[in-house]
């Protein structure tokens, strides 16, 4: 896939981008390099004055990259500009947390622990959260003492130059972040450049497994986030109609197109007809059309090949015996745009059953109580969020301990936020973003103790 902005709504090719070449690869390198070792060296204070001016210009210019969130990947503009803003936070809450989170640590009178930054990371970066996903990687790294090296999607090229321009704009030395504009078959050969001392990927398991291999043979750290197939657990005790809204809205969330919307549904019995149809009449309430539209909930896929796949798992599920109580097909033929879907009574061993879907598809399962519905949700080889919704506090105690999933929110839908590692476990990776747990993950924790004199 070349490096292009696609417009979804329209399917038509606005602007190609040139690669990098292997010597302006090699540049860049070098660049980082030498801005590492002024930057590690650089105060805290320094550091939080520069994030803060980056997070001042998220906020300021939150129209401008909504618009161009909406052009390259189909965004709608009002959760666009939330966007923008939630990447202010981060970086505000970086830049008011970092020193404290890496302060020396006293272990005794003779002994502490102090945090050090590595070198360049490499972040390797997907299009549904096109500036977020990057704050949560290079707000840490940054106040570390880390400088970022960016290789976004295809998609979003000019979400990426739009990145690399903030955060020198913010004062960042030339160097600090970069964008590189490089394929995926370029990524190998930046994993293995001896440059790099880290990378992190959020993707999926099959972009995973490749990473690891490659950083692996280099002996390189890595972070892994790589997808789920979040359950929603909804027990009779749970506050129906704000259940319903919040559901609606956890799976189709940037259209479907997140790795923490949640796509399974487990309804208890005694309640599961009844949210079915509430959940349905949700679903054809949506507007789905030109994200640049102030009306519209639901744009476009993102591209061509992720509308194609999602036809695909629904035609799947379909001959696997699911039924679909709503949507189920293309919206026209410009653009990439697809009904909001609900599916029922797909058999749990359905192949598709145990995959992510990409895009406003929800399926509903029947649970007969909760350790029924626990062991529905568990019955993936994915685990990156759940959520309970219940009242009763025995209900949501037996949910968090039985869950199988780095978080688990009670009440209310999975969402990312600065202060809360996130991440997974089984094949949605490993290793944390944000929080402390995020900033220690590309530090070296350096043991030092004092002998008698």
């Amino acid at each position: 896939m070349p490096l292009a902005t696609i417009d979804p709504t329209t399917g038509e090719t606005v602007r190609v981008f040139s690669e990098l070449t292997p010597a302006e690869i090699h540049a860049k390198l070098d660049v980082a390099t030498a801005a590492y070792q002024l930057h590690r060296r650089s105060s805290f204070a320094d550091r939080a004055q520069k994030l803060n001016r980056a997070a001042d210009l998220f906020e300021a210019e939150q129209d401008r990259l909504a618009h161009l969130m909406a052009l390259e990947m189909g965004k709608p503009l009002a959760p666009g500009r939330a966007e923008a803003v939630k990447c202010a936070e981060g970086c505000r809450y970086y830049a008011a947390h970092a020193e404290a989170m890496l302060a020396d640590e006293r272990i005794d009178d003779h002994s502490f622990v102090r945090r050090e930054p590595i070198g360049p990371v490499l972040a390797l970066m997907p299009w549904n959260y096109p500036f977020w996903q990057v704050v949560r990687f290079a707000a840490p790294a940054l106040m570390a003492g880390n400088v970022g090296l960016l290789k976004h999607a295809d998609n979003v090229p000019q979400c990426g130059e739009a990145l690399e321009d903030i955060f020198l704009r913010a004062g960042f030395a030339t160097g600090c972040f970069q964008y590189l504009a490089v394929p995926v078959p370029g990524v190998t050969g930046l994993i293995d450049d001896p440059r790099v001392a880290a990378v992190t990927l959020t993707g999926s398991v099959g972009a995973g497994r490749a990473v690891a291999a490659a950083a692996g043979a280099k002996i390189k750290r890595t972070v892994l986030e790589l997808g789920g197939s979040d359950p929603f657990i909804v027990m009779p005790s749970a506050d129906f109609d704000k259940t319903v809204a919040e559901a609606v809205t956890a799976r189709t969330q940037n259209s479907g197109q997140s790795c923490i919307a949640a796509k399974r549904f487990i309804i208890h019995d005694a309640i599961y007809d009844r949210f079915a149809d509430a959940f349905v009449q949700g679903f054809r309430q949506l507007r789905v059309g030109d994200p640049l539209d102030p009306k519209t909930q639901l744009g476009p896929l993102a591209h061509a090949r992720g509308l194609e796949a999602l036809e695909r798992q629904v035609r799947d599920a379909v001959q696997s015996g699911a039924k679909i109580l709503t949507g189920g097909r293309r919206i026209g033929t410009r653009g990439f745009f697809y009904e909001p879907t609900v599916l029922a009574n797909l058999p749990r061993e359905a192949p598709v059953a145990r995959e992510e879907m990409f895009g406003p598809v929800a399926l509903l399962f029947r649970a007969r109580d909760l350790e029924d519905a626990l062991t529905i949700a568990n019955d993936t080889t994915f685990g990156l969020g759940a959520s309970i919704w219940s009242r009763d506090q025995g209900e949501q105690q037996r949910a968090i301990a039985g869950l199988e999933s780095g978080q688990v929110f009670v009440n209310a839908m999975v969402a990312s936020s600065p202060e809360l590692p996130f991440g997974g476990t089984k094949l949605s990776g490993y290793g944390r973003e944000l929080g402390a747990a995020g900033l220690y993950e590309f530090v070296n924790a350096k043991s030092v103790r004092f002998g008698e004199s």
